[in-house]
């Protein structure tokens, strides 16, 4: 077996792989000023940090705020092994490495396909020394399938509408692991943010014939330990204005044995406004469909509605570490998946501003133990998202991408579908992809 991924060690590629061209004759949608942004109705100010790398700025649809400040503010990866030298592996790569300075110079074709736009990223070493990373951040755009579709069947009448994009990404590597972090702005005022990982597995070794509890036998006396990756993301949230108020919404089921349930069919929602920080720590739920909204109960809708957006978390998992790890009690923000916070400027990160010298005194935790209000406030909502990786020989010896992320949708915030402005798409192509 060639265990070795580099280009130059392989083989034989494959030969049936044909030229995929993204083309725009007339030029990218957006508009660049600076390091300010304009793409259809979006409109946003791409940041970086040394620590945190990449963060949006004064994000606005249609000139109404949505996001003040988006950024990764933590994360960190545990691993499963007792041993000693794998016990240890448990990097805060924001608060120890320095995230934004482990930044990739991107490559056309490579890292990014299309129309690309580069932004670098400016920055102070520890020493006070000038660093800059070229094309540290790519902006291009994405066909991303359908956007919106249907039939009047009695008319024969279809309508439907191409769905676009705008990419936001930065790629980082961490040791032996990459980490891209991808906005994606779409046409119907959605955000997603998307976390891609790959790179190499971290090892250890085996006596030959034998076997790891705590790791997936990957080669010949080779395991990767089975570990967890965990991002917290601090979102600066101003839904049409500063003050803004957080609910928590869950779906539950009648009674079967109710009168009016005959059909055994009926369910409801439960609407709970979040009136302190304590009272926001809360962990996803399956069986409710837990969900988040976030109002602005100074503004309404065509029926009397407060403007909002929705928070619909992505696949996560929870941390199998006991809370006694010296890890876990650094990295408080992995206890909940949703946090909510009044704006403090001093509080940035969720494991505090030194993570490398914290006794767990200081960051989430310690916080949202003050239990300030956070009933119409310009409030921050911390949102950590996790995944539990247990290794496949597909992992090595370079890892394909897995991912995790997040979406925040407009949930009243329009009177009806924004992208419903969008024109048809033009049925203009070569020839030749229709040939049977």
């Amino acid at each position: 077996m060639n265990f070795n991924y580099a280009a130059d060690r392989i083989e034989k590629f494959r030969d049936d792989i044909r030229p995929l061209d993204i083309i725009q004759p007339e030029g990218p949608s957006f508009q660049i000023n600076g390091y300010q942004v304009s793409w259809q109705k979006w409109s946003f100010v791409v940041g970086f940090t040394m620590r945190e790398g990449l963060v949006l700025h004064h994000l606005t649809y249609d000139n109404r705020s949505v996001l003040y400040r988006g950024a990764l503010s933590e994360m960190v990866v545990p691993y499963s092994d007792p041993a000693e030298q794998q016990a240890r592996k448990n990097a805060f790569d924001c608060g120890e490495y320095g995230l934004g300075s482990c930044t990739n110079s991107l490559e056309l074709g490579c890292d990014c396909l299309g129309y690309i736009k580069y932004f670098d990223a400016n920055m102070c070493t520890s020493r006070g020394e000038l660093l800059v990373i070229k094309n540290a951040v790519c902006l291009h755009e994405e066909d991303v399938g359908i956007l919106w579709k249907h039939t009047d069947r009695r008319l024969n009448n279809p309508e439907v509408r191409r769905s676009r994009r705008l990419v936001i990404s930065s790629i980082a590597t961490i040791e032996n692991y990459e980490y891209g972090f991808f906005w994606y702005l779409y046409q119907d005022a959605s955000i997603h943010f998307e976390v891609k990982l790959t790179g190499i597995l971290s090892l250890g070794a085996l006596p030959p014939d034998q076997k790891s509890p705590y790791g997936s036998l990957i080669a010949p006396q080779l395991f990767a330990p089975y570990h967890q990756h965990f991002f917290n993301m601090r979102l600066d949230l101003a839904i049409d204005g500063i003050n803004n108020t957080a609910y928590m919404v869950e779906a539950e089921a009648d009674p079967e044995d109710a009168e009016y349930n005959q059909f055994h069919n009926a369910f409801h929602i439960n609407k709970m406004q979040l009136e302190t920080e304590k009272q926001s720590r809360n962990n996803l739920c399956l069986e409710k469909s837990r969900s988040w909204i976030f109002e602005n109960n100074s503004t309404q809708n065509a029926i009397g509605q407060p403007t909002a957006y929705k928070l619909y978390p992505g696949d996560n998992c929870v941390p199998l570490s006991s809370k006694k790890a010296w890890w876990r009690k650094r990295a408080s923000f992995v206890d909940y998946h949703v946090w909510v916070t009044p704006f403090d400027e001093k509080e940035m990160f969720g494991s505090g501003n030194y993570p490398n010298q914290s006794q767990g005194d200081t960051g989430l935790l310690k916080y949202t133990e003050q239990d300030r209000s956070i009933v119409d406030k310009d409030i921050v909502l911390w949102y950590t998202l996790g995944v539990t990786h247990i290794p496949r020989q597909e992992d090595f010896p370079v890892m394909p991408v897995v991912l995790c992320g997040f979406t925040l949708k407009p949930n009243g915030f329009f009177d009806i579908n924004p992208a419903s402005d969008i024109p048809r798409p033009i049925k203009k192509t070569d020839e030749t992809c229709c040939k049977k």
